[in-house]
């Protein structure tokens, strides 16, 4: 069709019209366009506006009257009950979830020795078909190197030790327990040949926690100690009375050098040795680990000199000492008079220190808290001091009780009747804890059921004479067994290992793998009985090891490894025996037949 053209008032409107395409299939003409919209003259479309915005005015208005009536006569109500709502529904929706992610306790976190002990107890009662002999415990040897052959000691003397002492005095305080001090005094010995003093006998600290007033002469022979050392390091029992005088007799008027711990040779020679020399007398207190592991050979060799044959105990612990020892020799006779000896730390400031629980319940924590309280004071209170004793049970820091030490020897392969030595002090509840030990080893004994009343009478409230007794009963022994670490186990496993040919001969056990076994109520005997053999087996093989030195690189302690550097020591008694070392009767034939 034709395209139209219409004029409407003056407006073009044009229509097209395609044949098919329309209102329906009609092939009628489209109606007309409406015409457009009357615009009523004078009147303005801004004025219509404020009529809309009024309306749009009122209807928020009558919405806002209307909420605040829901609000003010409903609402409240609603108010109060939605918060409910919405943590009932957060319970709801949490709580089965939290308790699907909720971790289970770390294996070993937990104090279950108890109940593993008696799921197990009938097997460890009939168990005595593989006892192990103590004479084949140990069956790893050390393999001898080849080594340089060892200087002559005099020409060490004359070469390292002319004229010792024409620098001055040397004063020293060792503080600790008896081990502790056995290294500030062999520290002390090496200090002074290193700057040529002359040492004066140290002086022991006094301890609140110890609480031993003890003096060097209660514990160590002083005139062996003198006369042992005599040529190497001149050592006096007292200053000279000129220095005393110029000094008004009192020793704090003396100069004292705090020294850092573990300082080097070069601090000591380059900055103690000159005031020394200035001051003809100096003091260096606290004197605790006050020496570096790396010294020159021939200050090496004095620490090795002061530690196993200038250091012997007065004859007073030496004689009772010897008792004790073959007492437990005579009551070990189905061993072949051989026994083991254990250091057990279970002592009630040790399990306070610890921060460990074990089955003593809420009764156990308060008495702990007033230990802790009572010896610590608020250390244990301060924001910074965390305390979390599943994680140090699991990390091996928590002391081993009575019962699991028997049943970590009983899985070895010990069986009832070893006799053993219980080097320890007041055990912690011991008449509670001792009895499951007592039960798997009937032959137990101590200093105090070994030795009569008046026999221990004299060093009754003196800890480290008492340690002293410990020591040389631990010492002889055919096994040692380490429970929880310290100057006690390392100064001994060193001076096992100098005398038994390099082998500690300890049993230190791996404390982590220990609490996991003992937390499995599942465990079988002969599951734990494998893992305890295999641990056994572990310190056989370790104890025979010897850190690598280099020069005078050494990074371990020389008392819990003395060798190599104290080999030519330990050749120099053998070819020598001083029968004043505190060593075993059978040393020089074990030595000499090797």
């Amino acid at each position: 069709m034709k395209s139209k053209t219409q004029v409407h008032n003056g407006n073009v409107h044009s229509t097209d019209t395609i044949a098919g395409v329309g209102a329906g299939s009609s092939s009628s003409p489209s109606p007309p366009p409406s015409p457009p919209p009357r615009r009523h003259s004078g009147v303005s479309r801004c004025r219509r506006r404020p009529r809309q915005a009024k309306s749009s005015s009122h209807t928020t208005h009558s919405f806002r009257t209307l909420a605040a009536g829901i609000i003010g006569r409903r609402g409240v109500r609603y108010f109060f009950l939605l918060p409910l709502l919405y943590i009932s529904g957060l319970l709801m929706c949490v709580g089965p979830f939290y308790a699907l992610i909720r971790q289970p306790p770390l294996p070993g976190s937990r104090y279950r020795s108890h109940e593993v002990f008696q799921k197990l107890w009938q097997d460890i009662e009939s168990d005595n078909s593989s006892a192990i002999e103590l004479s084949s415990v140990w069956k790893y040897k050390r393999k001898l190197r080849e080594q340089k052959p060892c200087p002559n000691l005099t020409a060490l003397h004359q070469e390292h030790f002319v004229s010792p002492g024409l620098n001055g005095f040397l004063i020293v305080e060792a503080n600790g327990g008896l081990n502790q001090q056995r290294s500030a005094i062999c520290n002390a010995v090496a200090v002074a040949g290193l700057l040529n003093a002359i040492l004066v006998i140290p002086h022991f600290e006094f301890h609140n926690v110890w609480k031993d007033p003890s003096e060097f002469g209660d514990i160590y022979d002083e005139d062996h100690f003198i006369s042992t050392l005599d040529g190497y390091v001149k050592v006096v029992k007292e200053l000279p009375e000129a220095l005393m005088e110029r000094h008004n007799y009192n020793m704090s008027n003396i100069t004292n050098i705090r020294v850092q711990a573990w300082a080097p040779v070069s601090y000591y020679l380059g900055a103690v040795y000159p005031v020394l020399q200035k001051e003809g007398v100096i003091r260096i207190t606290p004197f605790a680990n006050r020496l570096a592991m790396s010294v020159p050979p021939h200050i090496q060799f004095l620490r090795c000199l002061t530690n196993y044959k200038a250091l012997r105990f007065t004859s007073s612990i030496s004689t009772l000492a010897s008792k004790l020892v073959n007492r437990m020799i005579e009551k070990s006779s189905r061993t072949d008079g051989k026994y083991i000896a254990v250091h057990l730390r279970f002592e009630e400031d040790i399990v306070a220190f610890s921060c460990c629980i074990y089955d003593g319940g809420e009764a156990e924590k308060l008495e702990m808290d007033l230990v802790r309280q009572k010896g610590w004071r608020g250390k244990f209170r301060r924001k910074d001091h965390i305390i979390r004793p599943s994680f140090n049970r699991v990390d091996g820091k928590c002391p081993l009780t009575p019962l699991e030490v028997g049943v970590m020897l009983r899985g070895m392969g010990f069986d009832s009747n070893t006799s053993i030595y219980l080097a320890s002090g007041k055990i912690y509840h011991g008449e509670r804890y001792l009895v499951p030990l007592i039960k798997m080893f009937p032959n137990l004994h101590t200093k105090e059921s070994l030795a009569t009343s008046d026999e221990l009478a004299p060093f009754l409230g003196y800890s480290s004479q008492l340690a002293a007794l410990d020591y040389t009963v631990c010492l002889n022994s055919e096994v040692f067994v380490t429970t929880q670490g310290g100057n006690f186990p390392h100064f001994l496993m060193g001076h096992r290992r100098f005398l038994y040919d390099g082998h500690a001969k300890t049993i230190n056990p791996d404390k982590r793998k220990l609490v996991v076994l003992l937390d499995d109520l599942d465990i079988s005997w002969r599951t734990f009985k494998e893992q305890m053999e295999d641990m056994l087996s572990e310190s056989d093989r370790k104890g025979i090891m010897v850190p690598r030195v280099r020069k005078i690189n050494r990074k371990t302690s020389i008392y819990m490894y003395p060798l190599p550097e104290c080999r030519c020591l330990q050749q120099f008694l053998v070819n020598q025996i001083d029968h004043n070392l505190d060593v075993p009767n059978n040393y020089s034939s074990r030595h000499l037949n090797r």
